[in-house]
């Protein structure tokens, strides 16, 4: 796991600093929904030209809960953004990916997205896409605030356990998803 996640962050620090660096603005951003569920996150965007640039985020939650309750992952998304106006500033239309894994456990999600979850424990990885439409407030010569929602697929491949540390495994699974893939309202530094 920890493996694959340094691959990941690895292409991801290779695509912010393969764009050339002159006269760009740089954003650093945390995610305060994130921030909500005790995920730990940070994200940086790099201006690629007039109108677009490059969001790269990650998230971790190592965190396990009273009732053995967990929202355990780590995930890495990479998105690209078209600014109709000027980048950092107004609307914005992107295209994004995700990637991760997980170990979740007695968690009753929302709209059932993932029923099993409620008496077991689930193990796995996951990746998929989307679209998001998103705006950017400037706050000051330096602060900024975002709200962005995303809709697209996700396919998880997992393996399911009875609860607890060491459960018996229960059997392996798929979970297909199309929906909310990207939900943000994040605080941004930018560096000029």
């Amino acid at each position: 796991m920890k493996r694959r996640l340094l691959y990941l962050l690895t292409a991801g620090l290779f695509l912010l600093f393969a764009a050339p660096l002159h006269a760009q603005r740089w954003a650093v951003k945390s995610n305060l929904l994130y921030d909500a569920t005790t995920t730990l996150n940070l994200g940086v965007e790099v201006g690629l030209a007039p109108k677009w640039t490059l969001d790269v985020s990650g998230n971790y939650n190592p965190w396990t809960f009273s009732d053995d309750k967990k929202l355990k992952h780590w995930m890495v998304q990479p998105e690209g953004r078209y600014w109709l106006c000027e980048r950092f500033n107004g609307h914005f239309f992107a295209l994004h990916a995700l990637g991760g894994e997980f170990n979740l456990s007695n968690l009753d999600l929302p709209f059932g997205t993932f029923s099993a979850l409620e008496n077991s424990r689930a193990q796995g990885w996951f990746a998929g896409g989307g679209v998001g439409y998103g705006y950017h407030w400037i706050l000051g010569n330096r602060w900024s605030l975002e709200a962005e929602l995303g809709l697209g697929f996700i396919h998880a491949n997992y393996k399911r356990y009875e609860c607890g540390h060491c459960g018996e495994m229960l059997g392996r699974g798929h979970k297909n998803y199309l929906g909310l893939t990207k939900a943000a309202l994040s605080i941004i530094y930018i560096i000029k």
